[in-house]
């Protein structure tokens, strides 16, 4: 999650999020965890996803801060993975992504972090 809810994201951060939002899936993952957080398996089912795209589809939003997984133990003592939406808020106006454009890298900075 970003730190500073009230401060503009980064060009680079402004990219993920749009990119991680850019999948029909995601959004609809998104809206699942909305309800409820999830374990991968039921969070599959509910969204007739295959369990291997979906990893890949999480990874994703992870990596721009939308949601957030953690690693617990059940009952049985089997390991499940669960996530979780994280408290986010992005407005978009012509300013703000012209503040953002200011901070992108360059295409070889962007290339060395991805």
């Amino acid at each position: 999650m970003r730190e500073n809810a009230d401060a503009a994201p980064d060009g680079d951060h402004l990219l993920k999020v749009l990119s991680a939002l850019s999948n029909p899936h995601r959004l609809r993952i998104i809206a699942s965890l909305v309800r409820e957080r999830n374990y991968v398996s039921r969070l599959a089912r509910e969204t007739g996803i295959s369990r291997p795209l979906l990893h890949m589809h999480l990874q994703r939003l992870e990596a721009a801060g939308l949601v957030v997984g953690s690693l617990e133990l059940s009952a049985e003592g089997k390991a499940m993975r669960f996530y979780e939406v994280t408290a986010f808020v992005y407005q978009l106006s012509p300013e703000s992504i012209a503040g953002a454009v200011e901070t992108l890298a360059t295409g070889v900075q962007r290339e060395e972090t991805q």
